[in-house]
């Protein structure tokens, strides 16, 4: 009677198994060279039959080249950094690397306590949405020499590459389609307007109003859709009461339907409304909403390119990309029935 052995069966095995050269397994499992088809099924049907897992970590340290890349964005959660990371994952994917994501809760301190977690792994590089303007994860990153891509949003201090959209253009389109539809108050709600991209978006609304007659409000959220909602919904019962809503992110847009709604407002009749980060659920609801599509695949694709690039040796200067976005018109931003659009 025998025991079985709980140990992981190695590529010496495999080889002995498929009656082949370790070099051959390593060329099947890596596809590096071309091997004969049928000792390439040999080794496959070893690999199976034994249940052989490579030992990354072994390869690596001969081989002396990371494959992976970390990732450090604000909030998991969040279904735009979501699709961020998907694009990401796609291009890693392609090009031989695995990703190491992980979440700074939106907090700088744990940002730099979970890139120095990251670089632990030995990554070859690191793609970041920093949670503030600050990075000071940056320091860090450029301290071990490793490679270090912002995205999204623009930190302060030192250039750095960065893949980012254009907020303020897009922005500016937005409260120009609302001031054409007779708005006069509008209500810009936000996580936090002290962030980079935040601002950008600000700025091009107050750009699109001034000389309009209009005025523009800016109100911070919180970082929660529940949040939002009641600080809107407190913000609904008091004077001026905006008949325009512009939300600057996803979570923010999701709080303002919940408080226009318990505050017995229609949209577009009282109030319209328009939004960050166009999500499939903004088409069905009643009225749809119009919203900013942001190039997230595009974004993620950019920034890869940029990280292997320095990966690969790149030394230039920092480059700064930035993307356009598209504006969706849909009925939630329509002049309300008895409202001329005005000239401007």
């Amino acid at each position: 009677m025998s025991i079985a052995s709980n140990k992981m069966p190695s590529i010496r095995a495999v080889a002995s198994r498929a009656g082949v050269s370790t070099a051959t397994v390593s060329n099947v499992l890596n596809a590096r060279r071309s091997v004969a088809p049928d000792l390439a099924a040999r080794v496959q049907q070893a690999v199976q039959e034994l249940g052989y897992i490579a030992d990354l970590g072994a390869s690596r340290l001969r081989s002396r080249k990371s494959t992976i890349a970390g990732v450090l964005i604000p909030d998991i959660g969040n279904p735009f950094f979501g699709a961020f990371v998907a694009a990401l994952e796609s291009a890693a994917r392609r090009d031989g690397y695995d990703l190491l994501i992980v979440s700074s809760g939106g907090d700088p301190v744990q940002e730099a306590a979970r890139l120095r977690a990251l670089l632990t792994w030995r990554p070859a590089g690191v793609i970041v949405i920093p949670c503030d303007d600050t990075l000071a994860a940056r320091d860090i990153a450029v301290a071990a020499g490793v490679p270090m891509v912002a995205a999204d949003r623009v930190p302060a201090g030192p250039l750095i590459d960065l893949v980012a959209v254009d907020n303020f253009d897009i922005a500016y389109q937005v409260a120009r389609h609302l001031v054409a539809g007779g708005r006069r108050h509008i209500l810009a709600a936000t996580g936090n307007q002290s962030i980079s991209n935040v601002q950008e978006r600000c700025n091009g609304a107050r750009a699109a109003i001034a000389g309009t007659g209009a005025t523009f409000e800016i109100l911070e959220v919180g970082l929660s859709h529940a949040e939002a909602r009641a600080r809107l919904s407190e913000r609904l019962q008091a004077r001026p009461v905006p008949d325009a809503l512009f939300t600057l992110n996803n979570l923010a847009t999701l709080g303002a339907l919940e408080a226009v709604s318990a505050a017995g407002m229609s949209v577009p009749g009282d109030i319209a409304m328009a939004g960050f980060d166009d999500e499939p659920w903004m088409h069905v609801v009643s009225p749809p909403l119009t919203a900013v599509r942001q190039p997230v695949e595009q974004m993620g694709l950019a920034a890869w390119e940029r990280l292997m690039a320095r990966v690969g040796g790149d030394t230039s200067p920092p480059v700064q990309v930035r993307l356009p976005c598209t504006l969706e018109l849909r009925a939630s931003s329509q002049p309300a029935p008895a409202t001329q659009p005005a000239g401007v």
